[in-house]
């Protein structure tokens, strides 16, 4: 496949090459190549001085450490980042003009939960525990109920485990406590859960079940305290008797026909590369458009990869309440990032930057993409429930395996990932529908990408054709009519729940 430059914006001084080239290549833009580049990576449309800003996006992603000539490579030790963004008196409620696309359907099969919550997509029973120490039990519990129990409950998918690593040994008052316990006790309401609750605890941890649930809720229908029963055999045989009762429950459940609007989907990004902003991500944003205009809600989170783009989310905030949210999440974790004597540069991945991402502020540009350009109705933290319709902007970590519980306890029934460089990260919980940037992602991992959005950077598909593509992908799976890889192969990570505050 001949090799191209993809220019973004026309202030840009630079573009990214669809393959790897060699030194002396030449491009219809009047650049030769001055070294060997590989793919993705930047390279110079201009002769450039020491301390001149690299453009790309129409954004300044920082400045030259040193002379580049027109042809030259710029990556990651090219550039020093610019300042970040302030948080103080941001502009709001200018959301982009665009007209949202027209979605071409408005509803899809799922399991209602309920005038006031949101649908599932799976029905799923899931057993909660409140401290690590109790998993080895729960984990022969799910083995036991998938082997004799579920055979009799064939409307009931499959059984999950809600272990993580918070429990016990923490500062449970500190005040920064209120996010790993909250996200656990809103986790195990999800919309893929049916509301059906049964909690396992092992009856010195300092999560207290009072601590997750209603007063009215802890009864011996929804708790089992491991240290009541004589052992192994008797605290078996009560958590076996539990579980045939909730699925007895749950198995009652079936799809039916149901509006956009009781859907809750989250969008994430991982392993990206410098084709992410310019081909999946945006895919995934149109879709998110689609979705919002026809009354779903659409989260999109990972702090740090927003953080460069920060005045720019302001400005798609309807209101100053969202506003003010989105500057406290932002700001609180500044000082989280400080206190670990580190800033938003410690984002960006060996991978990431071997994909081309020379710094945070160009990942930041690529991820918010995501976004589409809806405007943003809501902004929640980490584990936080929404509580309107729409676009909303998650606070979480960047990090693929905490950003994924914080949305599950926020109350996605679905997630997109978007990935360059390939991971096979998935979600019990959930069905992750896996994006890919790149064409020869797709082919080399064609067993593991559910949609490739390559096509964009090599011309052979629009962002709104493949947008399209994935927004009806995300309605089959959503119904139940298809199946993601990472389902079909029980490709499943940790729940890894965030708790920034003190192990003691």
């Amino acid at each position: 496949m001949m090799v191209q430059l993809i220019k973004i914006d026309a202030n840009d001084n630079v573009a990214i090459l669809t393959e790897a080239a060699t030194k002396g290549t030449m491009f219809p833009e009047g650049v030769i190549l001055k070294e060997d580049i590989p793919q993705a990576h930047k390279v110079a449309l201009a002769d450039l001085k020491k301390g001149q800003a690299v453009l790309r996006y129409g954004v300044v992603l920082g400045y030259l450490l040193k002379d580049v000539p027109k042809g030259g490579w710029i990556n990651e030790t090219s550039l020093a980042l610019p300042d970040q963004p302030g948080l103080d008196a941001m502009e709001f409620g200018h959301p982009c003009p665009d007209f949202l696309p027209d979605p071409p359907l408005e509803t899809f099969e799922g399991y209602d939960n309920g005038p006031d919550s949101y649908a599932g997509t799976r029905n799923l029973f899931a057993i909660t525990t409140t401290v690590q120490c109790v998993s080895p039990v729960v984990d022969q519990l799910v083995t036991q109920i998938r082997k004799s129990l579920l055979p009799n409950y064939p409307n009931v998918e499959d059984v999950v485990a809600l272990n993580h690593a918070y429990g016990c040994g923490v500062a449970i008052n500190a005040p920064d406590a209120q996010i790993p316990i909250r996200s656990i006790k809103n986790l195990m309401r999800n919309p893929n859960f049916g509301g059906q609750i049964m909690v396992v605890g092992l009856g010195c941890e300092k999560l207290t079940v009072d601590k997750l649930l209603e007063s009215e809720e802890i009864n011996k229908d929804n708790v089992v305290i491991l240290q009541d029963y004589p052992g192994y055999g008797a605290m078996m045989q009560a958590l076996l008797s539990m579980a045939e009762t909730k699925l007895k429950v749950l198995n009652e459940r079936k799809r039916t026909t149901l509006p956009l609007s009781k859907l809750c989907i989250g969008m994430q990004c991982g392993g990206s590369d410098a084709f992410s902003g310019i081909t999946a991500n945006p895919s995934a944003g149109f879709a998110s458009d689609l979705l919002v205009k026809a009354g779903s809600t659409v989260m999109f989170s990972e702090v740090t990869e927003v953080r460069d783009g920060v005045h720019l989310l302001a400005l798609r905030c309807v209101d100053k309440e969202a506003r003010d949210k989105l500057a406290k999440e932002i700001g609180w974790y500044d000082d989280y990032l400080a206190k670990g004597m580190v800033d938003r540069s410690a984002n960006p991945t060996p991978g990431n930057k071997k994909g081309g991402l020379s710094n945070i502020v160009e990942k930041a540009m690529g991820s918010i993409a995501k976004s589409g350009h809806s405007p943003i109705v809501e902004v929640i933290g980490p584990g936080e429930l929404p509580t309107k319709h729409g676009l909303i902007f998650a606070a979480t970590p960047a990090s693929d395996i905490v950003c994924g519980p914080s949305q599950l306890a926020s109350g996605i029934a679905l997630q997109v990932f978007m990935t360059g460089r390939g991971t096979p990260y998935g979600l019990s919980e959930a069905p992750v529908i896996k994006v890919c940037s790149r064409n020869d992602l797709k082919q080399h991992w064609d067993d593991l990408i559910d949609l490739n959005a390559g096509g964009i950077a090599t011309g052979e598909e629009t962002v709104e054709q493949v947008g399209l593509r994935l927004f009806n992908l995300i309605i089959d799976v959503a119904s139940g009519r298809k199946k993601t890889f990472a389902e079909q192969y029980g490709l499943h990570n940790f729940l890894c729940v965030f708790n920034p505050a003190p192990i003691t």
